[in-house]
């Protein structure tokens, strides 16, 4: 039975599958050491803007829920604002870009490389958040402020309402009390015409009746 010699194996060729799934382990490590350092890159510089942005995100009430100011992780950290906006790191990891989502879709609010414009930007956005707020507020109250004037408005509608109604009740019980009282009077004032007509009938009746028995005395009693 033949044996190879040590230097034959040692010479022998190496697999080609085996170098290929080296290789690809070798690549995929550098690949991800590339993706964390970038990803660590991207976060530092959010963190300088967040700290840069820290004395207005201190002056925005306690009780606004709408602001998140947090550094998310993920393959591409952001600096969340509120829930539609946030900073990012460009495509090239030295810009920055302050974006909005909205139903037409994403809109780039600001965009540079330096720190302080994006800054400004993120101020007056959240400047602008908190007015719109305020507004609305405003517009409770006073929508409060009319409601109440058309409820007291309309109290006194129905008050004015129920004093005409009982105006009117009271004229259609004295209309209803003079047509009884005149009723009655042309009742009594009939029943005199009748009784002074009946006097009347009897007066003529007995005038007739003695002008017809003086007139038949002689006949009557001859």
């Amino acid at each position: 039975m033949a044996f190879d010699r040590p230097d034959r194996v040692k010479n022998a060729p190496k697999s080609s599958l085996v170098d290929a799934v080296r290789d690809i382990k070798i690549a995929s490590a550098e690949r991800g050491d590339i993706v964390i350092d970038m990803k660590e890159a991207d976060r530092a510089r959010l963190e300088l803007l967040a700290q840069e942005l820290k004395p207005v995100f201190d002056e925005v009430p306690l009780d606004d829920e709408r602001f998140d100011f947090a550094i998310s992780s993920g393959l591409q950290p952001r600096l969340w604002i509120d829930a539609t906006a946030h900073v990012m790191m460009g495509k090239d990891r030295r810009q920055y870009r302050f974006v909005r989502d909205s139903r037409l879709g994403r809109l780039t609010l600001a965009e540079g490389t330096a720190i302080e414009p994006i800054a400004q930007s993120v101020t007056k956005y959240i400047a602008e958040r908190i007015y719109e707020r305020e507004l609305a507020f405003a517009g409770d109250d006073i929508s409060y402020r009319i409601q109440k004037a058309a409820d007291e408005e309309k109290a006194a509608k129905d008050i004015a309402s129920e004093e005409a109604a009982k105006l009117a009740d009271q004229a259609a019980e004295e209309k209803e009390t003079i047509v009884e009282e005149v009723s009655m009077a042309a009742k009594d004032r009939a029943s005199k015409t009748a009784a002074s007509k009946a006097v009347w009938f009897l007066i003529a009746a007995f005038v007739v009746g003695g002008t017809l028995l003086l007139a038949f005395r002689d006949s009557i009693f001859g």
